[in-house]
């Protein structure tokens, strides 16, 4: 049984309270923001009813306590963070066409003329200059993690060890570690990212989660827990793209996972409430923050499935963190290409 840490007793009691061009994943993923002044959020602050005529859908008990007390509050004493602006002109939103009141849902226009064309040198191949900082190659580091399952090789930017926040990214079908990594394809965005990162002392990692069964769950379920014993303090936050969310969800059902992360981030990946309501179960003590990102035009994951959940969840446990993003005319990788790092993880990583 791990050690009783009674700093924090006082805390959990406060708790008991209670496109066109084609779709494929590796072509059309990169960069969402949100670039909101406060007039504009004033204007917005109502709900507004977006093209396609959709409309925006807007306690733990005395065992969790307990088990907190058992395992000694795993997740005590994390470091806050807050990742300060990089490049945010270039990748901010164009202005929402709805926000519901309470911001947890927006729909964000998107379209290829402008997010893919204009932007990129090479359309969906390679991205402009001015939207890459390169970091230099040595801060790119190939490792390789045993495990009963195999070995897992991964791919970092930053050291582990004192970062204040630590991303690590699953990519989805036929994808590998290489994806997350690229500074030039999905619009510059994961460029972005390791900017975000690095420039406030954290890291950022990308796995190869092979065919994203049970054996690569495993493997990346080792590596994160391998994370956080080497670094207690830093926010973890797993980002799992299209297919990869599958892997994510059933890492999400074990409570050692889970007690090691602190944010969740969906790009086109597919939802359930069952899937929830495991999380919930192995949750000890807090909430785990979601976002969900997800394109109109989805045909992998449809969108409404997504809506559905996330309805589902603000309706039954209205105070949870969740917060969702729609892309209007997007497909089923605009997510990727076009989610706001600094503004999510932002968000995240101050819950």
């Amino acid at each position: 049984m791990g050690r009783i840490d009674f700093s924090n007793v006082l805390q959990v009691f406060s708790c008991l309270g209670l496109g066109a061009r084609a779709g494929s994943f590796m072509d059309k993923e990169a960069a969402d923001v949100e670039r909101l002044s406060k007039g504009r959020m004033g204007a917005m602050a109502r709900l507004h009813r977006p093209r396609h005529g959709r409309t925006p859908a807007l306690t733990l008990g005395l065992g969790a306590f307990v088990m907190a007390l058992a395992v000694g509050n795993p997740v005590e004493a994390r470091s806050g963070l807050t990742l300060p602006p990089f490049k945010d002109a270039l990748f901010a939103y164009p202005e929402p066409t709805a926000i519901s009141k309470d911001g947890t849902l927006k729909d964000v226009p998107y379209a290829e003329s402008r997010d893919i064309d204009a932007r990129d040198e090479i359309p969906e191949r390679r991205v402009r200059g001015a939207y890459v900082e390169r970091l230099p190659s040595a801060s790119q580091v190939e490792e390789v993690s045993p495990g009963a399952g195999g070995n897992l090789h991964w791919t970092r930017v930053g050291e582990i060890a004192g970062a204040k926040a630590i991303v690590v990214f699953v990519h989805g079908r036929n994808g590998d570690r290489r994806l997350g990594m690229n500074d030039w394809t999905f619009g510059g965005n994961f460029n972005r990212l390791k900017n975000l990162l690095t420039r406030a002392g954290g890291a950022y990692v990308t796995v190869d989660g092979g065919r994203l069964g049970s054996e690569d769950s495993t493997r990346v379920g080792h590596l994160i827990e391998s994370l956080r014993a080497r670094n207690e303090t830093g926010r973890i936050v797993l980002a799992c793209g299209s297919m990869g969310g599958e892997l994510c969800w059933s890492l999400l059902t074990q409570a050692p996972i889970v007690a090691a992360i602190d944010g969740l981030v969906l790009l086109g990946a597919n939802s359930s409430w069952d899937r929830f309501d495991a999380l919930r179960k192995a949750e000890v003590g807090r909430d785990v923050p979601i976002v969900l990102a997800h394109g109109t035009r989805d045909k992998v994951y449809p969108l409404e499935r997504q809506r559905t959940f996330f309805d589902a969840v603000r309706s039954r446990q209205p105070s949870y963190p969740i917060r969702m993003v729609v892309f209007d005319d997007g497909n089923h990788g605009t997510p990727i290409r076009m989610i706001d790092w600094r503004e999510t993880l932002n968000w995240m990583l101050t819950r």
